[in-house]
Formats: structure tokens, sequence, C-alpha cells
């Protein structure tokens, strides 16, 4: 089962839900890293290579889905129902420097919100330093005031603190300690603990987002082109990418006119965000914007890789809600119903991911997904049962939802699915079912005239450990009813 987080409430002021997000408040702060405890039936999910997915249906970290470039290495998003005895421990989250124990660091060098050690630290109005993806998102929750001082700040400016970033990069290389960034006096740690210079391929990468600025279209082109290409072969290659200041630029791509540019610019964004440290570069250059644009209007192959895009970024929880905010929501659901088949794979992925905090499912609800949702499970394919079933369960806590849900002529759909559906699937459809009944009775009285309770009895028989406990929760309901 999947570990649990508190649920965000959408009643509360934003920058009270980043903090909650970050698990901080403004004098001491932790971190917290899992899922929500509404979701802790839904199933397992498998985790990635490198951070921790929240999809349940089973997808691992996937690097782009390309057509036009080959590689045997890339992995596929595809969903899939994970086994249910899998588990998982918590949400992706930067990797922790690794320092031995008897080494203290300095405290100038960590971030008053974190309390991490900071790798790009800035400066604010009032002379304070913090780490910039944390103060970046205390501004852009409305807050106009120094976090540690509590002064109102006469500016919003960010000035980076080169002299501290150079002493903390001094001291972790005397101390011989990872930096954050992974990469130390131009060599990458690998996975036996010896280091492998790449002084070299810097030198090649930097010469290459150089040419992702020129205005020769042609040349630009074949630079992105290339950075997409090196993006998905390997770890090393997306943190130098992103160290030689790539992601800002690939951001500005995103809008370009050549299509095979904004093309190759989404999916190498897609690829790098793979890498965790990444995630936090890609919403610091403001890219969420122009990817809901490519969702938009892009290509059938931009649409989907942005919409994986979002999915990647998401599992960050503090960037579900800059998310949810951009007007991705109603891009997804169009994909999810005009889509390709992949595309809409894609977009149920992100959806879900998104849907898991409160506050974005009054979104869905409102961008028309429960009828994408219920076109799903009646269509004669039958192809994304799974998907839809998982992202309405998610749903069907939700005031909101359960009136739409209801409005769709959704429970003789979800009651035929009972008698009729996988094993999975009636796992789902009692779920959504019971959170629809429960302090209902108009909705109770409705699935005992349309005779469920037959295949209720049959699945709190026969059905898995969770059928079975929502069937009975059901006919406890149904039985109560009876007895008013």
């Amino acid at each position: 089962m999947i570990s649990k987080m508190p649920s965000f409430d959408s009643s509360q002021p934003l920058a009270q839900e980043i903090s909650q997000v970050l698990g901080q408040s403004v004098s001491g702060l932790h971190k917290q890293h899992s899922c929500p405890e509404n979701l802790s039936e839904l199933g397992s999910i498998p985790k990635s290579n490198e951070g921790k997915s929240c999809n349940p249906f089973g997808a691992g970290s996937r690097l782009e889905r390309t057509r036009s470039i080959h590689a045997s290495s890339e992995v596929s998003f595809s969903i899939k129902t994970a086994p249910e005895s899998q588990e998982i421990s918590g949400s992706g989250n930067l990797p922790e420097v690794k320092k031995p124990d008897a080494i203290v660091i300095p405290e100038d060098f960590l971030c008053p919100i974190s309390l991490e050690l900071m790798r790009d630290p800035v400066i604010v109005a009032t002379g304070q330093t913090y780490e910039r993806s944390y103060i970046q998102r205390w501004i852009d929750c409305g807050n106009t005031t120094c976090p540690k001082t509590q002064q109102k700040l006469q500016h919003l400016t960010l000035t980076p603190n080169y002299v501290l970033r150079s002493l903390v990069s001094q001291w972790c290389i005397e101390h011989n300690i990872e930096q954050p960034t992974g990469l130390t006096n131009g060599k990458i740690k690998k996975s036996d603990g010896s280091f492998r210079d790449v002084t070299g391929d810097i030198a090649a990468i930097e010469t290459l987002v150089r040419k992702l600025s020129c205005r020769s279209v042609e040349e630009s082109r074949a630079a992105v082109a290339e950075i997409r290409s090196l993006s998905k072969r390997s770890t090393d290659n997306r943190i130098l990418i992103a160290e030689a200041g790539a992601i800002p630029v690939l951001v500005s791509l995103l809008t370009s006119e050549d299509v095979m540019t904004q093309e190759n610019a989404v999916t190498s964004i897609l690829n790098l965000s793979i890498y965790e440290n990444n995630k936090g570069l890609i919403m610091l250059a403001g890219a969420i914007p122009s990817i809901v644009q490519v969702l938009r209007a892009g290509t059938m192959e931009a649409r989907e890789n942005a919409a994986a895009t979002l999915f990647s970024l998401s599992l960050a929880d503090e960037n579900k809600i800059i998310i949810g905010a951009s007007g991705a929501i109603s891009a997804l659901v169009d994909l999810l119903q005009n889509g390709s088949p992949r595309g809409k794979k894609d977009a149920a992925t992100a959806l879900f991911n998104l849907c898991i905090y409160q506050g974005n499912k009054g979104r869905a609800i409102r961008a028309g997904i429960i009828t994408a949702l219920l076109n799903m499970l009646t269509d004669s394919s039958k192809s994304m049962v799974d998907e839809a079933l998982t992202i309405m369960s998610v749903l069907a806590s939700h005031q909101e939802a359960k009136v739409s849900i209801v409005k769709a002529s959704t429970i003789p759909v979800l009651i035929d699915l009972l008698r009729t559906g996988l094993p999975r699937n009636k796992e789902n459809a009692a779920a959504i079912l019971l959170a629809l009944c429960k302090r209902d009775t108009d909705n109770l009285s409705c699935i005992s005239r349309l005779g469920a309770v037959i295949p209720l009895s049959e699945l709190a028989r026969t059905g898995t450990e969770r059928a079975k406990r929502k069937a009975t929760s059901l006919l406890e309901h149904l039985r109560k009813l009876q007895q008013l």
C-alpha cells in the first residue's frame, strides 16, 4: 500500500498550502515525502530508477518515446496494473548530501528555510541568503516579507551569491563531500564511488547550449535535436546539460514557430526532468505556461510528451499546486478526450497525479473530466477502464465530483462493472460506489433499486481483500437503510 501524507484542503491560503507541502513553518522547517491517505488502497506503485513515482498505473520513470530518434535505453510510461504486493515509501525528493557524521556543516551554508546545504544561494532585499528554489516558492505564494527577519522586501529581485556558492563548493571538495549537483570539479561520482572526468563532455555540451540560441533556425534545430538525444542516454548527461544552463534556453524554445524545434525542446525537458534535481530548475525557469501551450497546440507527439512532462514535474508535491493553477488540467482533459491512444494514457497519468491534491479536484470536475472518464468506461474497446476507475476513485471523495458522477448516470455503469469487470475493476467500482453512498440515502436507494445487492454479496464472498471490505461496508449501509 502507498504510504500516507496529509491531504490538503482547497480552502487553505496558497502560502499555507505550500508550507504544508514543504512540511514547513516559517520558524522551523522539515520536509515530508509521501502520498495521500485516500490513495492507500488504489494499488501499488513501483519505484523508478531516479525518483519515486506516484503513478497507480504501474509507471516507472520514462524517458521520451520517440519515433524519429531510436534508442534501446528508452523506457515507457506505459500504464499497467501493478501487483498489489509492491510498496513505496514516499514521493520523489532531492537526494540528501552525503556527509560523514563527524562533519558539521557551517551554519552559514544552510538555507534558513530547508536547513539543507545550499547549492544555488541567492540574496533577497534584506540581505539574507536562501536556497533559490525555496525562497522563490515563498515569493510565488504571494509573500512579500523575508522569512527569517519578517521585514518587508523592498523588491523581489534574487541576486546570486557567487561568493557563498564558491565557498560551499570549496568546502565540499576539502571535506570530500559530494556536492548537491553530483558534479565536483569537472568530475561526476559513479555508482561504485569512483569519479569520472567529464571535462570534455562539459565543453561539448556548453558549445551545444550556445548553439541553442543561434539565430539560424537550422542550427538551433540541430542543437536541440542533439540535446534531446543526449538527455535520454544517461543521468550524467542530464546533470551536465542542466549545469550548462540549457534549461532556460530550452524553455524559450517551447514557443518556437518551428515545429521540430518545439517538439525536440519539450522532449528534452521531459528527459531532463527525470533527474530529480532538475525538476526545481525547470519550475524556476517558468516552464509550465509554455508546456501548457505545447499541450494545447503542439503536434500530437509534442502534446504527449508535454503531458508526460507535467506528470514528471508533479511528482514533487509542491508542484501539483502550481501546475494545477496554470490551466494545465483543462488541456489534459482535452487530450484525454481527443488525443492519440498514447496521449490519452499520458494525460490520464498526469491527471491522476495532479488530482491527488484536493485543490485540483474541483478544477478537473469543471474541466469536464467526469464525461471523459464515463466515455472511457463505456468505450467498446475497454482499453482504459483501469485508468478511468482509478482517477474516479481519487475524485469520488470530493463533493462536487460526487454530484457530477451521479448526474452523469455513472452508477448503473459501476454496478455493471461489479458483475462483469476484472477483479481490479470490481475493487475500484465498489470503492467509488461506497464513496458516493456514504451519508447519502438517495444514492443508497438508487444502487438498491438497480440491483447492486446481488453482485455486492458475491463480491463480499469471492472478491479480493480490498473488494470484500468495500462490498461488505456497502451491504451494511444498505441493511441500515432498509431498517429506517
